[in-house]
């Protein structure tokens, strides 16, 4: 079998950058194909989005205002923080991978999709999970243990969902046409087998045959840095490297670049979560360990960073006339900033400054949100127009969309970073009460609220373009898509 990334596909004739009508027809077939299953996942995402968002906008508020909303025992600042987490992660991110890494599987496999009555029946069975395990949060059933509060009871049906979604996709990419496998096919396909690993072990290892002391720890932050690095960063990591050279019509940079970013994400990320854990009870290897692994993470990162880069060089203005480009530019540069804070952060003089700060929740939606989830808006705006065949009914929409979310999410991680170090210089001095550490970082906390009000009305606007589209009254696609050039419209 030959690699594409090892010997890259003219770019006349490669699915990424084709402009030959042949293929361009297929993948419109392609699209009609997916169309049901991606709108069904989109439509998800989108109402978990907005019950994310509201639960993010009660967290934030409740935690330099601790009496808003107190009457009201479902909505203990414990209880709405983790069901916005839950929200966000299973509810929003899965459902937007789902309909995103599918799609972009279906076309470079470049076969027509079957068995769609399969991902109907997954959805359904996730979201409806989802939902239970949000309410058993604000019921009071969680488990307590971070990124994975939802109730036991709830797993099964998770698990049952993921093991219908991940064998499509492989059944996708066995039955391929052609010998090429491109790069965003190693992340896509990579991370269909990391997840279930990852989130197998936790359940096992923490809720249904729990470990011994310090050995929840260990696999509670193995799991959840791993969440981000072996299933979120590969899915949209995938994404941009397909939606980069497809929208500028040219071929990625260097695929050999594009190997290294793999393997060495794959070789170091496993490791990196366990030195959130340093100056506790575990032995010092395992720490030492997970610092070598965050600071080599130094690798991946830098070359991905080269690698788009110098993609886009000599395209710089068309990354701003695109909606997909301007979204996904900016969370590749985000990826490049968050990951190399988060290897500083692994290391010892700086972790004990971070450690048990609001910098390292303001680190959290550095990657989460200004990486993944900006890459993910990208992504939905280039897909819609060719699943519906279709124009995005208002630019000023997508405007306000991205500039709200760009401004709410600087907002709150610069906040949370400036806030968090004065926090943990301050808890580090012991001439400084504690009352006095919790008031400095009110105002820091109060920004947060400030970013989750511009974040909400990005999401609105985005939302309310997204369902404006849906309507049939909306004409069908005849020239190039919104702010798109006609080279970028089915390339």
């Amino acid at each position: 079998m030959s690699i594409a990334v090892q010997t890259a596909p003219a770019p006349s004739t490669g699915p990424y950058t084709s402009g030959d009508e042949h293929v361009r027809t297929e993948l419109s077939k392609i699209d009609r194909s997916m169309r049901g299953a991606a709108i069904f996942f989109l439509i998800s995402s989108i109402f978990w989005l907005m019950a994310g968002t509201i639960l993010a906008l009660i967290a934030a508020i409740k935690a330099h205002s601790p009496d808003f909303l107190g009457a009201y025992e479902f909505l203990t600042f414990g209880r709405v923080r983790s069901a916005h987490l839950n929200a966000m992660v299973f509810g929003w991110s899965n459902n937007a991978i789902f309909a995103v890494a599918l799609w972009i599987m279906a076309r470079l496999c470049r076969n027509e999709v079957r068995h769609n009555g399969m991902l109907y029946i997954a959805g359904s069975i996730w979201n409806i999970a989802a939902t239970i395990g949000i309410v058993g949060i604000l019921a009071g059933h969680g488990t307590s243990i971070e990124w994975l509060e939802m109730p036991k009871y709830v797993t099964p049906l998770l698990a049952l969902s993921y093991a219908l979604i991940g064998a499509w996709g492989i059944m996708a990419f066995r039955f391929r046409k052609g010998e090429h496998v491109y790069v965003s096919q190693w992340f896509f396909l990579a991370a269909l087998f990391w997840f279930p690993w990852l989130y197998t072990v936790a359940q096992i290892m923490i809720v249904f045959i729990p470990a011994r002391g310090t050995v929840q720890a260990i696999t509670n932050w193995w799991f959840a840095h791993n969440v981000l690095g072996l299933w979120f960063t590969p899915m949209a990591l995938g994404a941009a490297y397909y939606l980069i050279p497809k929208v500028l019509g040219k071929p990625i940079h260097s695929y050999y670049l594009s190997v290294l970013a793999f393997w060495s994400l794959a070789l170091f990320y496993n490791w990196a979560g366990v030195h959130h854990l340093i100056g506790g009870p575990i032995p010092v290897w395992l720490i030492s360990a997970g610092i070598v692994a965050s600071v080599m993470m130094v690798i991946p990162v830098v070359v991905t960073a080269i690698n788009h880069h110098m993609t886009v060089v000599g395209s710089f203005g068309a990354v701003w006339r695109s909606p997909t480009l301007r979204f996904v530019v900016f969370g590749a540069m985000s990826y490049t900033l968050t990951s190399l804070i988060g290897s500083a952060m692994a290391l010892r003089s700086v972790n004990e400054v971070t450690h048990f700060t609001h910098f390292t929740v303001g680190h959290a939606h550095h990657g989460v949100y200004a990486f993944f989830t900006m890459i993910m808006f990208g992504a939905i705006y280039f897909m819609m127009p060719r699943l519906l065949q279709r124009e995005w009914p208002s630019a000023t929409l997508i405007h306000l969309h991205f500039w709200f979310c760009a401004v709410g999410i600087g907002i709150m991680v610069v906040g949370l970073h400036v806030g968090g170090w004065i926090q943990g210089m301050m808890m580090n001095d012991p001439d400084i009460a504690f009352i006095d550490t919790v008031r400095a970082t009110v105002p820091w906390l109060q920004s947060r609220s400030v970013s989750g009000l511009f974040l909400t009305l990005g999401h609105i606007a985005f939302a309310i373009n997204v369902f404006w589209m849906l309507l049939p009254a909306n004409r069908k696609v005849e020239g190039p898509t919104l702010l798109e050039r006609r080279k970028e419209a089915e390339a």
